[in-house]
């Protein structure tokens, strides 16, 4: 990028992301329009220099956010002339803008090589006469004492009595405190006296522990240390296309239920990996049930073609709504082109590998499902059925609005209506049974997928929560009709988000009153069932900017600072495996517990919102049974528009 454009970023930043939040002090808006920022982030992350975001720069350590650099200076009242300590040099940023000040810099920090690096840095930039060193932070520097000001750039348990003395009389330290290690309460403490001070406490932030004498210890397992124990933890994954991958995951090859996730719905390493391991456990272990974050009515036309079935009759083609990106894409093709040759090396068709949507968007497809089978099956009843369901047909193509009509004055909701449907296929359902017994299946969970279907758009106008409980409700006892419709002995493989996969309770999800399909499943298979989620730092994510828009490729931001995505990233392996239920009261699942941040995008992505979009608090100990780590991932390639050129003629048509 040219230094034009840096120039004009910076100028935007300080505009918007600083001034524009409340930032007020000339000096320091003057200094921030100053600093070439992009000279302190690595080059990898140049693009992102002007982001209201901090960025990391190695050892665990980060560049901070542009606005807190500038909040911290004005609260901390710095103006030329004044005698400045800094604790945390990093990457030299603020120590440069301190000097743009005309401050007096002396920064420490306890990483020497940081020290050694932001020095030759701030030299090349030709900013002389700030005193670097390296040490303990919280014993401040007090040969070079007093200082007008202390600015701490990391959390500690409390304010260290060694940093306040190193005040002058109406001096003020800035820092963050907490019990927490990255949960913190920013305090100003201005010197009032020889022995008094007055505190000042300004909210909450989160920041990289404060470690020393007066700080956190390592061996209380701070960040560092957790990766470390990471680092030691981690087990390398092979390559994909090696046939070791889907071995790694033989430890889970006697459960019931395996549940795999994703960080998002358009990562292609995701994907390609929940494909080798399902193809494992299908291949060498016995699983005969793929069910998906899909819609019954559209996995049933995959279905059909992978066990050789005659394809059915769709109304319209299979995953043709929004976002189509999510399952019409070149890595599903290929998992779906090796189930049908798995497939075909089976003799009896009820021991195939079945291919099942778990959840219930597709309100139309599935009652033209339904009116189809009871046409050919029991005219009678379809002609009740096609009754009933007419009080869904002016909604069936945007059913988001039928909730907001359910709840006019004067409006009779269809509840009763698909409700009375499927008890007239559940009377009947041994004779329908002798017919065709896959069929069964097919009609029936259509007919339970409407009556939920209609359910849950009508709770959206009451409220997120119940509509979020009553989606995955469905999904789990989805789940629980197809085991049972398979038998005692089956095993099923499940994709779908982190956030369904992984355990609710052990989230700020669970705090809200939200359950999911990760912990439905550990509450009724207990042991028998593995959560297996999977994260990145950095990347390509195939996404869209809004509801109903087109899909970009878009760059995922390097995790932040406070997430389990960034310990992950600092432990340096780009591909790993790391098993969560080993050592449970060992020092690495004791201190990953600690209430951190994951990343979830879904089939939006918003970068410019990340912390408040994609981020929530999580246990990923309790969350997940195992973590699946890829440091740098791909967008998946979508199918839109796209033909095979060995096309079969049962091949579902929109994959």
């Amino acid at each position: 990028m040219a230094s034009t454009d840096f120039a004009e970023n910076r100028r935007r930043m300080v505009d918007r992301d600083i001034a524009g939040r409340g930032i007020t002090d000339g000096g320091v808006l003057a200094a921030m329009g100053k600093v070439p920022r992009e000279a302190f982030v690595p080059d990898g992350l140049l693009e992102y220099a002007y982001d209201d975001s901090p960025l990391p720069i190695g050892g665990g350590q980060t560049i901070s956010q542009p606005y807190i650099v500038a909040m911290m200076m004005q609260l901390a009242g710095v103006k030329a002339g004044d005698r400045v300590l800094e604790i945390g040099t990093g990457s030299g940023y603020s120590a440069a803008v301190l000097a743009e000040l005309g401050c007096k810099v002396f920064t420490m920090d306890r990483h020497a090589a940081l020290v050694r690096s932001a020095a030759m840095r701030l030299r090349r930039l030709g900013y002389k006469g700030i005193g670097l060193k390296s040490g303990d932070g919280t014993l401040g520097w007090p040969e070079e004492s007093p200082f007008d000001a202390v600015i701490v750039t990391a959390g500690g348990p409390g304010i260290p009595d060694t940093l306040s003395r190193q005040l002058k009389p109406g001096g003020r330290l800035v820092i963050p405190v907490g019990e927490q290690e990255r949960f913190q309460r920013l305090m100003v403490r201005q010197r009032t006296g020889e022995d008094s001070f007055d505190d000042e406490d300004l909210g909450s932030v989160a920041f990289v522990p404060l470690i020393g004498t007066h700080g956190w210890k390592t061996k209380e397992t701070g960040a560092v240390g957790i990766v470390d124990l990471i680092r030691q933890a981690a087990e390398p994954l092979p390559d994909l296309d090696d046939p070791r991958f889907g071995e790694m995951f033989d430890r889970i090859a006697d459960k019931r239920v395996v549940l795999l996730g994703e960080s998002s719905h358009g990562t292609s390493e995701f994907y390609r990996a929940r494909g080798k391991i399902t193809e494992r456990l299908i291949s060498r272990h016995g699983f005969t049930i793929v069910a998906v974050e899909a819609d019954w009515p559209d996995a049933a036309h995959v279905d059909r073609f992978i066990r050789h079935r005659p394809p059915g009759s769709p109304d319209e083609p299979a995953f043709s709504c929004f976002p189509t990106w999510m399952w019409r894409n070149v890595e599903v093709e290929g998992f779906i082109d090796w189930l049908r040759r798995h497939n075909g090396t089976i003799p009896d068709r009820q021991d195939r590998v079945g291919f099942y949507g778990l959840d219930l968007y597709n309100l139309r497809s599935s009652i033209a499902a339904v009116l189809e089978y009871l046409d050919r099956i029991d005219p009678e009843t379809a002609g009740m059925a096609r009754e009933r369901y007419g009080c869904l047909s002016p909604w069936q193509r945007d059913p988001t609005s039928y909730g907001e009509a359910a709840l006019e004055a004067g409006f009779k909701a269809c509840e009763k209506a698909v409700v009375g449907v499927l008890q007239d296929l559940l009377k009947k359902r041994l004779a329908y049974l002798n017919q065709d017994e896959a069929e069964w299946l097919d009609v029936q969970q259509n007919a339970r997928l409407i009556a939920a279907a209609e359910e849950y758009y009508r709770t959206l106008y009451y409220g997120s929560t119940s509509s979020w409980n009553l989606r995955d409700r469905h999904m789990f006892e989805t789940l629980q009709s197809i085991l049972a419709a398979r038998g005692p002995r089956s095993k099923a493989v499940v994709w779908a988000h982190n956030s369904h996969i992984g355990d609710a309770s052990a989230t700020e999800m669970g705090r809200y009153g939200e359950l999911n399909i990760g912990q439905l499943c550990r509450e009724a298979f207990g042991e028998d069932v593995a959560l297996v989620g999977f994260g990145t730092d950095r990347g390509t994510v195939a996404a869209a900017s809004g509801w109903d828009g087109p899909v970009e490729v878009k760059q995922v931001r390097p995790s932040i600072d406070g997430s389990y995505e960034r310990l992950c990233a600092e432990a340096g392996i780009p591909e790993f495996l790391l098993d969560l239920t080993l050592d449970r009261d060992g020092a690495l699942i004791t201190g990953l517990k600690r209430q951190r941040l994951e990343r979830a995008i879904g089939v939006i992505y918003r970068p410019e919102n990340e912390r408040q979009s994609h981020y929530f608090h999580a246990n990923l100990p309790d969350q997940f049974d195992h973590w699946v780590w890829f440091a740098e991932t791909t967008a998946v390639t979508p199918l839109a528009g796209a033909e095979r050129r060995d096309q079969a003629e049962t091949w579902p048509s929109g994959l």
